[in-house]
């Protein structure tokens, strides 16, 4: 029996863990990789270094493969529609993919289903940005539509005083400009979808960040009423419908109270999601099998809960610089952690890792939490630290 190849563009750590749901389907996972080393290189059988920029690479790399996917929303819209001009099954389709590449196709569809947007515009100069925060109010955000996450390529525009400082940012092209949400929390709702139209939410959970960077998940979101729960959730499917995506889907957005729908759209990504990473120890189906199955349009898998509340916490590069070295402390420490890496040299603020920790019998989401920044605040800095009691 001859099963399919799924290749993979990107090496991160993404494409790392999908491997291992690959495997246990008896899927073939082939990745193109930036660099030799990189993430995912160790975790599959097959890795190809490439230039995800050069179409000549990607039609290579698509020779064989069943359906091409991604770990990251970077290659050019041009070679997507290329390759699936060239009859490589691109899955998200670069139709639906634009709206996570580039984020003011994104702001204008979300508009056009009528969802809840926080007030934006397109600006092109100091000027049309003064204009804009006149109208909004002060600060307001500054944001490049291509290329930034986790904190770059965002930028606080204070005053009307302050736009000149941003003149650098005007290169010709269109900036994205948005109220300052006053909000209580974010919230991210995960999905996923078939080319046949199967879609499946996962509880909506709770993400903190922590200098633009995700640092903890808590699932599913405390105190969120279930009918706020399921508007989010249904406004995610939404999106995933009208837009043809496939595939995981994180729509990452504020909570914000007393509003028309209590939520404001924040910014999509069309792949597994650094706030679904608690699914490979939390959830049914993992994010990545689901993605998985979702891009070869089979049956999906369900998203429930496998037991109460569980935190991710992300590993960061900090004072460890051999991240293996504090293992036999931290499983000690948190037997009933799950430990993920990711294959990575510790740099300072890099992510390398993260810790699933699910709740023991009568745990509070608090105790559950700490249990997830002990054991990776041992494997960040070799020794044990700890939040302050709430």
């Amino acid at each position: 029996m001859t099963f399919p190849v799924i290749g993979v563009v990107g090496g991160g750590q993404l494409a790392r863990m999908m491997a291992p749901p690959a495997v246990e389907l008896g899927l073939e996972l082939r990745v193109l990789a930036e660099a030799p080393g990189v993430s995912a290189t160790a975790a599959v059988a097959h890795a190809t270094v490439g230039d995800y920029t050069s179409l000549e690479d990607l039609l290579v790399f698509a020779e064989g493969v069943d359906v091409l996917t991604f770990d990251h929303e970077h290659v050019p819209g041009g070679h997507l529609r290329a390759l699936e001009a060239a009859g490589v099954n691109v899955q998200p389709r670069p139709v639906a993919l634009q709206h996570a590449q580039d984020k003011l196709i994104m702001r204008a569809a979300v508009d056009r289903l009528g969802l809840p947007n926080p007030r934006w515009s397109s600006v092109s100069s100091p000027d049309e940005l003064r204009e804009f925060g006149g109208a909004v109010g002060w600060p307001v955000v500054l944001k490049t539509p291509r290329g930034g996450y986790d904190g770059k390529g965002v930028r606080i525009i204070a005053s009307a005083d302050d736009a000149d400082n941003a003149a650098d940012w005007f290169d010709g092209s269109a900036l994205l400009a948005e109220e300052k949400v006053a909000f209580t929390r974010e919230l991210s709702a995960l999905v996923a979808r078939s080319p046949s139209g199967e879609a499946r939410a996962w509880p909506v959970v709770h993400s903190i960040q922590v200098d633009g960077v995700c640092d903890e998940v808590i699932a599913p979101a405390q105190d969120l009423s279930p009918e706020q729960g399921q508007a989010v959730a249904e406004a995610a499917l939404r999106i995933a419908d009208e837009l043809g995506v496939t595939g995981v889907m994180a729509m990452e957005l504020f909570e914000v109270p007393g509003s028309e729908h209590g939520f404001l759209i924040n910014e999509l990504a069309m792949r597994p999601h650094n706030s679904g990473h608690w699914t490979m120890d939390g959830s049914v189906t993992s994010q990545f099998e689901q993605h998985l199955r979702a891009v070869l349009d089979l049956p999906l898998g369900d998203p429930s809960l496998a037991g109460g509340v569980v935190v991710m916490k992300n590993i960061l590069g900090g004072d460890n610089p051999e991240l293996y070295s504090a293992f036999p402390k931290a499983l000690q420490a948190e037997p009933a952690a799950k430990i993920h890496t990711y294959g990575k040299s510790v740099r300072p603020g890099r992510k390398i890792g993260h810790v699933n920790a699910m709740g023991l019998r009568g745990e509070t989401p608090a105790q559950i939490a700490r249990r997830a920044e002990r054991a990776a605040a041992i494997l960040r800095d070799g020794c044990e630290t700890r939040k302050e009691e709430q």
